[in-house]
């Protein structure tokens, strides 16, 4: 039995004409759409990639600036040594403590000020902008600040206060450096915080409150029961951006510590073995150990955040 084919009609070919013609116009405003991107991405390309991939290159090389002619190559050995040489581990414990606990404290801080902040009275607009003046400040300034109007021995205000209630002074960089350190921190990213859980507060339905109220519901139970799930969102969006952020910290512990007691963290590690032992190629290799560890863990936050986003606050 013999199949009798139909040939296209007309229609057909027309249709099939101008789908063929679409497609093709969507390529090219595609095309078109990605060139406009493009100067972007190649500046982009220029001021992120090369210098990593010069970094990658220095960090195969024996390359000290005590002995500039002596620079050969060196295969993986600066990045066998900096994960055997005892530094490593120790600098990654004091990134993961002070970013823990300077993000915890600035949650816990950010959203105290964020519910006083939310109620109505005079003057409120001052206070918002008086209270997120310590995050615009540079870390360097920060720093300084506290160390000589804050922690000093002599004329810090919180020794002078210790001495008032004849209490003994504190060296806070030598006896406290971890504390020193996530003072400063938290001082700073505390405003960070505060910002975001405000307008998750400002975002809150008032109905809600309000039935809540018309129920019989305290004001302890409502923010428990209402008001913090409804923050867990920007919760969760503050503390992955604050510990991405506070992770590349650097200023306070060169101005504070130092390094000592405890608070060395990857940063500073970096600037000791580049700038103080003057030793390039493991610098460089403790460079791109440092950006594989913040690339996984700024990975985890964006995939977190995304699904934050995602989930639109319904969780």
């Amino acid at each position: 039995m013999t199949t009798i084919t139909t040939p296209p009609t007309e229609l057909e070919d027309v249709r099939a004409t101008t789908a063929t013609d679409k497609r093709r116009v969507q390529k090219k405003e595609l095309w078109r759409n990605r060139g406009l991107l493009l100067p972007a991405v190649v500046f982009l390309i220029l001021l992120t990639q090369i210098p990593f991939l010069t970094t990658i290159g220095f960090s195969l090389t024996k390359w000290n600036l005590l002995y500039p002619n002596d620079r050969a190559f060196a295969g993986f050995d600066n990045y066998t040594s900096a994960l055997t040489s005892g530094d490593l581990w120790p600098s990654i414990r004091a990134t993961v403590l002070i970013t823990a606990f300077s993000v915890t404290l600035a949650v816990l801080f950010g959203l105290l000020f964020a519910v006083l902040l939310d109620r109505q009275f005079r003057g409120r607009a001052l206070a918002r902008t008086l209270m997120i003046t310590p995050f615009l400040i540079m870390p360097a300034a920060a720093s300084l600040i506290w160390k000589y109007s804050m922690f000093d021995t002599n004329i810090g205000m919180i020794n002078w206060v210790l001495r008032s209630l004849h209490l003994p002074v504190v060296a806070w960089s030598t006896e406290h450096p971890m504390a020193t350190v996530v003072i400063v921190l938290t001082w700073q990213f505390t405003p960070f915080m505060m910002l975001i859980l405000l307008a998750g507060l400002q975002g809150q339905d008032k109905g809600i409150l309000e039935a809540a109220q018309v129920d019989g519901a305290g004001a302890w139970r409502t923010f428990t029961w209402i008001t913090l799930p409804h923050l867990r969102m920007y919760v969760e969006i503050g503390v992955l951006l604050g510990s991405v952020i506070i992770l590349q910290v650097f200023d306070p512990i060169a101005i504070l510590t130092k390094g000592t007691g405890g608070t060395k963290t990857l940063a500073y590690l970096l600037y000791e073995r580049a700038f103080i032992g003057l030793d390039v190629g493991q610098a460089a290799a403790y460079g791109v150990v440092t950006v594989i560890l913040t690339i996984i863990v700024a990975t985890i936050a964006l995939k977190s955040v995304f699904k934050v986003f995602m989930a639109g606050g319904s969780r």
